[in-house]
């Protein structure tokens, strides 16, 4: 069988956008399914890591083609926002405007109609059995809705964010006629798919009140953080976030918390040291100001994946944010996948009741407190440090495996099976 993957982001790409179908396209051939990838030429992302370069396979077919983007001209090139971290992209100024009312879904719907003209050509001479788009951008799919009502070849659409109700969609003021336009192009791939795929139950059950199937595979981790050891554990108490930080998951009552116990504990004020490992956001770095915590915070920046991997592995205690934002019980973060096998505890702020907890309580690896509960969050910081002072903070992980990417991409290979037998 042979599928056409149909996504943005692909290697160089750096960040989590890239993981889950280099890795899906990593495994495919090994359940008898051939992936071929189609990407976009002359890539302008917002940050690039060479090092997964190395992870495509050897033998896999990639098409390319060139892309015109408005972003070239309102963001990253001219603006030079990547020098300063896409975590400041979204923050519903004139160019969050511009971008969220004129470009719809995304900027890359420019991109829409000469890939359905060079992708109609290729499937000419080309026997694919089924086609696949990934989002966001969630243009990607109307490529992939134009082809298959062209084609009547299978069609999977794949979730890993949400479409109207992206958290951050807020931030661009749209117009109401925006969200409308949004919501029925929405209903619209959810309907004329054969099935979406998506990240989480939460995520599944809304998309299954429109779509007629919808199956769940979650992100995951990969033999690249389970083959990297660490040497050591930081010896100072060491609280560790990797990843994007944005506005929406700004921890403020968190911060609050390390700062009296800061005022309460001169040995924890000595011995704390919050280290942020990606793009941090203005408001974050100013709440840490704020709370009088920047001689105990370490701003790393970007990091290639390795790097990240290595991190995670020595932190004392790895943070986890999940936006504080309507419907965030669906938000499973990539980096939670690759946290639960670094074999550190991990503090989630989220949702109670989401798809995290659920994730941390069946393998044993952290727990969640909620965003604003102030009370809980200082007993577990202070009993996460006694535990450090001890000797004793560590973690028994269990039930891992079952989101390690080869895995996930047995059961994706399943999936493409069943809508061609």
């Amino acid at each position: 069988m042979k599928v056409l993957i149909i996504t943005y982001y692909w290697p160089p790409a750096g960040g989590s956008g890239v993981q889950r179908w280099l890795k899906f396209a990593k495994y495919l051939k090994a359940y008898g399914v051939e992936p071929i990838i189609y990407t976009i030429d002359n890539p302008n992302y917002p940050k690039t890591d060479d090092s997964l370069l190395k992870e495509i396979p050897k033998d896999i077919m990639v098409l390319k083609k060139s892309i015109w983007e408005p972003t070239d001209l309102l963001f990253w090139k001219k603006n030079k926002i990547d020098d300063k971290g896409i975590s400041n992209v979204s923050k519903g100024g004139l160019l969050s405007f511009i971008r969220g009312n004129f470009f719809i879904p995304d900027p890359k719907i420019f991109w829409v109609k000469p890939s359905v003209k060079f992708l109609q050509s290729f499937l000419k001479s080309s026997e694919i059995d089924v086609i696949i788009s990934t989002g966001p951008p969630h243009s990607m799919h109307l490529i992939a809705q134009k082809l298959h009502q062209k084609s009547k070849i299978k069609w999977i659409a794949d979730f890993r964010d949400p479409w109207s109700d992206l958290y951050y969609n807020k931030d661009f003021n749209q117009f109401s006629f925006t969200k409308k336009r949004n919501r029925k192009l929405e209903k619209s791939v959810l309907q004329s798919s054969d099935c979406i795929l998506t990240v989480s139950n939460t995520l599944k059950n809304e998309f299954s009140k429109i779509a007629n199937r919808v199956e769940v595979i979650t992100n995951g981790f990969d033999n690249e953080v389970l083959s990297l050891k660490p040497n050591f554990l930081d010896n100072e108490f060491s609280i560790s976030y990797i990843g994007l930080l944005p506005q929406q998951s700004n921890p403020k009552t968190f911060l609050n918390v390390l700062k009296e116990i800061c005022l309460e504990n001169t040995a924890f004020k000595k011995d704390l040291r919050l280290n942020l490992i990606g793009d941090i956001s203005d408001e974050v770095k100013r709440e840490i100001e704020n709370n009088n915590l920047i001689e105990n915070s370490n701003f790393i920046g970007y990091v290639h994946h390795q790097k990240a991997i290595k991190y995670q592995k020595k932190a004392q205690v790895l943070l986890l944010l999940i936006p504080n934002v309507e419907k965030s019980e669906g938000i499973l973060t990539g980096k939670l996948f690759e946290y639960l096998t670094a074999n550190r505890p991990i503090l989630a702020l989220a949702p109670t009741q989401g798809d995290v907890s659920k994730v941390l309580k069946d393998t044993n690896t952290g727990e969640v407190i909620h965003f604003d509960d102030k009370v809980n969050l200082k007993t577990k910081v202070l009993e996460l440090y006694q535990q450090y002072k001890s000797g004793k903070l560590v973690v028994k992980s269990n039930n891992i495996q079952q989101f390690h990417r080869k895995e996930l991409t047995k059961q994706l290979a399943t999936i493409i099976k069943s809508l061609h037998s």
